[in-house]
C-alpha cells in the first residue's frame, strides 16, 4: 500500500501539505526523517522519537548490510521488529557511504566494488543486490543504487555519473516489478548530474520515463555554492512531477528546509540534528546556534529554549547542559539530540500549518 495525497498548496510558491501512505501507516509532509543509520537514532528510545513529532526514520542500507548484515535482520523478523519501530521506515541506497566511507572504490558497469570502513573487507554492490538488502530489511520506501559525485566534479565525472545511475535505476525498476503488486516495495528514481543543469535535466526526465513512485534529488549539500544548490533544485521543481513525493537527501539545516520547501520538496534526511547535539551544538528559535562547549554559557541559568521539546520544558539550564557535554555524559547528548530533532521536526510542522 502506498498512497500520496496533496492536502493543501500554496498560492505563493510549490510548496505544498501532502500524506504519504505507507504498509507500516501515514505520515504528513513535508517531513524530516531522523537517521537511524545503524537501526537507532542516536541515543534515543522508539517512543522518544514518536514523543518529538517524527512519523517516519531512515535507516543505511550500507551500514545495516556490514552489520549485523540483512539476512540477520530478516530471520529476525524485518527492521521494524528488530529495532522496533512500528511506523514507515526509507532506507537509502547505500552509494554515498559506499563513496565516503571507503578508502578504495572500483566503479563497474555492473556496481561497485568496494572495501569495507570497518575491516576492511571487499565488497561488491550490484543494482540487484542493493534492491535485495532492502527487501530483506522490509523496508516501505527504498532507493536504487546510484553514484553520488563529490564537488567539484569534472563534467566527464558528471556524465559518467548520471550514465550509470539511470542504468541500474532501471535494472532496480525491472527487478522490483518482477514481484506481485501486493509485495512490490515503493521505489524512488535519484537524480544526479552535479551541478550541470543539462546533466539534471537529462538525468530527471529519463527516470521520469521509467515512472518511479517517487523522486529522489542526490548530490546537492556535498559543499558546492548555495547558489548552485537552489539552481537544481528549483530547476527540477519544474521537471519532476506534482503528483509524486520527492526527497530532497541530506539537507538539514533549518533555512534550507524552509526554502526547499517553497521548491515543492516533501521529504528530507539529515544527521546534522544528531551529529550536531553530540558537539554540543543546538539550534535556537531565530535559527541560530548556540554552542554550548563555550565558557560563557558556564553560568547560564536559562534553558536552551523556548519551545515544548522535553529539554526545554523541563528546565535544564544551559549551565547544566554545558556542564554534561564537558564531562562528556550521555545525558547531555541526549538532551541535546532530543531538542535538535524536535526542532526541526517541528519547523517543519509549521510550515505545514502556514501553508
Amino acid at each position: 500500500m502506498f498512497k500520496f495525497k496533496i492536502l493543501k498548496k500554496s498560492k505563493k510558491s510549490s510548496a505544498r501539505v501532502g500524506e504519504i501512505e505507507t504498509a507500516h501507516g501515514k505520515f504528513k509532509t513535508p517531513a524530516f526523517l531522523p537517521c537511524g543509520t545503524v537501526g537507532a537514532v542516536k541515543t534515543l528510545s522508539p517512543e522518544e522519537i514518536k514523543e518529538l513529532g517524527a512519523e517516519i526514520v531512515l535507516a543505511n542500507t550500507y551500514h545495516l548490510y556490514l552489520r549485523p548484515g540483512s539476512k540477520t535482520i530478516k530471520k529476525l523478523g524485518g527492521l521494524h521488529k528488530f529495532m522496533k519501530w512500528d511506523g514507515p521506515i526509507l532506507t537509502d541506497s547505500g552509494g554515498f557511504q559506499v563513496f565516503s566511507l571507503s578508502s578504495l572504490v572500483q566503479i563497474r558497469e555492473n556496481g561497485v566494488e568496494f572495501r569495507s570502513h570497518l575491516d576492511g573487507s571487499s565488497h561488491f554492490f550490484a543494482p540487484e543486490k542493493v534492491i535485495q538488502i532492502q527487501k530483506d530489511l522490509g523496508s516501505d520506501i527504498i532507493m536504487p543504487l546510484d553514484i553520488c559525485t563529490t564537488y567539484p566534479c569534472s563534467r566527464k565525472e558528471a556524465e559518467k555519473s548520471v550514465e550509470l545511475t539511470l542504468k541500474w535505476a532501471a535494472i532496480s525498476k525491472k527487478l522490483n516489478e518482477k514481484r506481485p503488486r501486493s509485495k512490490m516495495v515503493k521505489l524512488f528514481g535519484i537524480v544526479q548530474g552535479s551541478v550541470y543543469d543539462d546533466l539534471r535535466i537529462k538525468c530527471a526526465k529519463e527516470l521520469l520515463k521509467m515512472d518511479f513512485d517517487g523522486y529522489a534529488i542526490g548530490g546537492l549539500a556535498v559543499g558546492e555554492p548555495k547558489s548552485d544548490l537552489w539552481r537544481i533544485v528549483k530547476l527540477l521543481d519544474e521537471i519532476l512531477p506534482k503528483d509524486k513525493p520527492r526527497h530532497l537527501l541530506g539537507v538539514g539545516e533549518p533555512f534550507d528546509l524552509l526554502k526547499a520547501s517553497q521548491y515543492g520538496i516533501d521529504m528530507f534526511d539529515c544527521v546534522l540534528p544528531t551529529r550536531l547535539a553530540r558537539h554540543g551544538v543546538v539550534w535556537t528559535k531565530k535559527t541560530q546556534k548556540l554552542d554550548l562547549t563555550k565558557s560563557n554559557f558556564k553560568d547560564d541559568p536559562n534553558p536552551i529554549d523556548n519551545c515544548g521539546c522535553y529539554t526545554c520544558k523541563n528546565q535544564f539550564s544551559r549551565a547544566y547542559l554545558h556542564h554534561l557535554i564537558k564531562e562528556r555524559e550521555i545525558l547531555g547528548h541526549r538532551l541535546l539530540t532530543i531538542h535538535n530533532l524536535f526542532f526541526v521536526v517541528n519547523l517543519l510542522k509549521k510550515i505545514r500549518e502556514k501553508i
